[in-house]
C-alpha cells in the first residue's frame, strides 16, 4: 500500500517538500550541533534539560492521547469513532518517532543510547522509558497497518490482532505515567516532586492528543473531502473538554497547595514562570499565552453551539493544543529548574540551532502523518469503488 502515497497532487506534493526543505535545515543544524556539540544550545550545567526535552514530554501525551479514540472504538464498541481510529493510531505513530528523534538529538553522542541495551538497569525509570516508548511505537504500527490493510482487502482484520490492540489500549497510559516519574522521582526539584504530576500528564495527554486529531480530521474533510463524521467529532470534542478542565484544576490544586501553605520552595518556580523572579521574566509572556489560550479553549469546548461548529472547535482545538504545549513543555522544564537546588537562577533560551534542529523533528513527525494519512484516504477511496450487488462485487 506505500505506492498509494507516491500519487497526488500539486498542493500535495508542495507540501511534501515544505517539509522535506524544513527537515534538511533540521538536519543542517544538528550536522552542527553534532561536530561543535551541546554548547551551541542553551543548555548549562544548571539546565541540562531543554527545548528538546521540553518537546518530548509534550509528544510523548499527544502519543497516549490517541487512547482516547481507540480505547471507546475497540473496547466499547463506539462505531462512531470508525474513520478517524486508524487516524489516532498513525498519530502515535508519528509522535512516538518523534520522542525518539528528541531524545537521540538531546544526546551529545546518539550512540550512546545503545548503552540502555547493552548496560540494562531495571532501577532505572529512564531503562523503563526506553522499553514503553519503542514496544508503543511497534504496536501502533502493527495495529494501524493490519487494520488497514484488511480494509483494502475488504476483510476484517484477522483475530490474532485482537490481543494486541487491547495491549496497546493498556500500554498507552503507562508510556506518559513513565515519563511523569521521570520527573516526580527526583529530589530538590520542587515544582517536579509532586505526587499529582502523573494525573497532570494523562489529563493533559487526554486532550491535546485528540485535539491534534480533531484538527487533522476537519483539515482532510477540507482538502480531501474525508468525512469523519459529525457525532464522532463532536464525541471527542466532549472528550478533550473534560479532559482539559481537569488538566487546568489539577494545576490550580498545584496552585493552592503552594501559596496556602507558605513554603517557598513551592512558590518560587510558579512566581518565576507567571510574574517573574529576581528579575529574571523570560517566560512570563508564554505561560499568561497559555493561561488565556486554556480559557479561551474551554469556554469554546463547554458552550455546545461553538463546539459543534467547525470554525470554532479548529480553534478550540488549537487553543488547547498550544496550551498544553506551552505548560506541559517548555514551562515545565524551566520551572523545574528554577530556582536551582542552591536558590540560584539560571535562565534558560532556546539557540537558533536548537529551534532549526527542533524544527527538523516536528517536520518530520508531519511528514510521517502526511504519508500515512494519504495511505489511509486513497485506501479509503478505492473501497468505496466497490460496490454489493446480489452478493456479487463489482469494481468500478
Amino acid at each position: 500500500m506505500i505506492e498509494k502515497a507516491l500519487v497526488g497532487s500539486k498542493k500535495y506534493w508542495f507540501w511534501v517538500l515544505f517539509l522535506l526543505t524544513i527537515i534538511f535545515i533540521g538536519f543542517v543544524c544538528y550536522l552542527y550541533q553534532f561536530k561543535i556539540g551541546l554548547g551551541i544550545t542553551g543548555m548549562s550545567r544548571d539546565v541540562s534539560w531543554g527545548f528538546y526535552i521540553a518537546n518530548f514530554t509534550f509528544l510523548v501525551g499527544v502519543a497516549a492521547g490517541a487512547v482516547m479514540i481507540v480505547l471507546p472504538y475497540y473496547w466499547h464498541n463506539h462505531k462512531v469513532y470508525g474513520k478517524i481510529t486508524i487516524l489516532g493510531e498513525f498519530l502515535a505513530v508519528a509522535a512516538v518517532t518523534m520522542c525518539i528523534l528528541f531524545v537521540l538529538v538531546d544526546l551529545g553522542q546518539p550512540m550512546r543510547v545503545l548503552n540502555v541495551i547493552r548496560f540494562p538497569t531495571p532501577n532505572s525509570i529512564m531503562f523503563y522509558d526506553v522499553i514503553v516508548l519503542n514496544v508503543y511505537l511497534l504496536l501502533n504500527l502493527i495495529c494501524g497497518w493490519t487494520v488497514l490493510h484488511a480494509e483494502y482487502k475488504g476483510t476484517k482484520y484477522p483475530s490474532w490482532l485482537k490481543p494486541i490492540i487491547y495491549l496497546a489500549i493498556v500500554w498507552a497510559p503507562s508510556i506518559h505515567i513513565v515519563t511523569a516519574f521521570l520527573y516526580q522521582g527526583l529530589p530538590g526539584r520542587h515544582f517536579w516532586l509532586t505526587a499529582v504530576m502523573a494525573p497532570r500528564f494523562l489529563a493533559s495527554a487526554f486532550s491535546a492528543g485528540p485535539a491534534l486529531v480533531i484538527i487533522a480530521a476537519l483539515l482532510l474533510k477540507k482538502v480531501a473531502n474525508f468525512d469523519p463524521g459529525e457525532k464522532a467529532i463532536d464525541s471527542l470534542a466532549k472528550t478533550v473538554a473534560y479532559a482539559f478542565i481537569a488538566n487546568v484544576l489539577l494545576f490550580i490544586f498545584e496552585l493552592f497547595t503552594a501559596f496556602y501553605s507558605g513554603i517557598h520552595s513551592h512558590q518560587a518556580p510558579i512566581k518565576y514562570l507567571f510574574v517573574g523572579l529576581e528579575g529574571h521574566a523570560e517566560w512570563v509572556p508564554f505561560m499568561w499565552a497559555a493561561t488565556i489560550l486554556a480559557i479561551v479553549g474551554i469556554l469554546l469546548l463547554v458552550i455546545p453551539q461553538t463546539r459543534k461548529n467547525e470554525t470554532t472547535l479548529v480553534i478550540a482545538s488549537i487553543a488547547v493544543f498550544i496550551s498544553c504545549w506551552i505548560d506541559k513543555g517548555i514551562g515545565l522544564i524551566t520551572g523545574g529548574y528554577t530556582p536551582t537546588p542552591f536558590e540560584t537562577i539560571t535562565s534558560y533560551r532556546p539557540t537558533l540551532p536548537e529551534i532549526g534542529i527542533t524544527l527538523g523533528v516536528w517536520a518530520t513527525g508531519f511528514l510521517i502523518m502526511t504519508i500515512l494519512y494519504k495511505i489511509v484516504l486513497e485506501v479509503r477511496a478505492s473501497t468505496e469503488l466497490v460496490v454489493k450487488y446480489e452478493g456479487i462485487v463489482y469494481k468500478k
